[in-house]
């Protein structure tokens, strides 16, 4: 990891272990894990959103009115809203999306859970997304969320990632290794 990357990664730590303690103190996990998909999905869809939060070109003012404004018609939580209007006063709105995923690896270990990581070429039904966490569920010991994404490279099948374990079943891995065997023999 970069020290760049580091020293992002220790603020966002900083900001979601405050959130995430006012939060339980107040039984709000489940309205905070809310908004933290609300939050999430506001800044996948708006590119303009991703540009104030991570351009140095905008000043706190314009950072700050903008992320008030997003916050309140998104009607995130008093305690999201006042951490976002802290971050952009300090202009550290950059590792907002990084606080998001240490704020769901929090609630997720509170509740005992775990999140897969799931990559697969067409996008899994819910009889699918269901079958394949209790599956998981089996072999992990914890509950588990399904992060689904859909890479039509793949060609077929699908690659899990828990923790730090990865199982690739994926068309497109097989063909790579049947290649490199290939290559091998001729």
């Amino acid at each position: 990891m970069s020290e760049s990357a580091s020293i992002s990664s220790g603020i966002a730590e900083r900001y979601a272990k405050a959130v995430f303690e006012i939060a339980k103190e107040t039984n709000g996990l489940a309205q905070l894990e809310g908004n933290l998909d609300e939050l999430h999905g506001v800044l996948q869809s708006s590119s303009d959103l991703r540009a104030l939060v991570t351009s140095p070109i905008y000043g706190r003012e314009d950072q700050g009115r903008a992320i008030d404004a997003i916050a309140k018609k998104a009607g995130l939580m008093p305690v999201m809203q006042n951490v976002l209007s802290l971050m952009a006063s300090k202009r550290r709105l950059f590792v907002v999306p990084a606080m998001i995923e240490q704020l769901r690896e929090m609630i997720a270990d509170e509740k005992g859970e775990v999140t897969a990581e799931v990559v697969s070429a067409q996008a899994l039904s819910p009889a699918q997304a269901e079958e394949l966490s209790k599956t998981l569920k089996a072999q992990v010991g914890k509950d588990v969320k399904i992060n689904a994404t859909v890479d039509e490279s793949l060609i077929g099948g699908l690659v899990v990632k828990v923790g730090s374990k990865m199982i690739d079943t994926s068309i497109r891995s097989k063909l790579n290794s049947l290649q490199n065997a290939m290559k091998e023999v001729g």
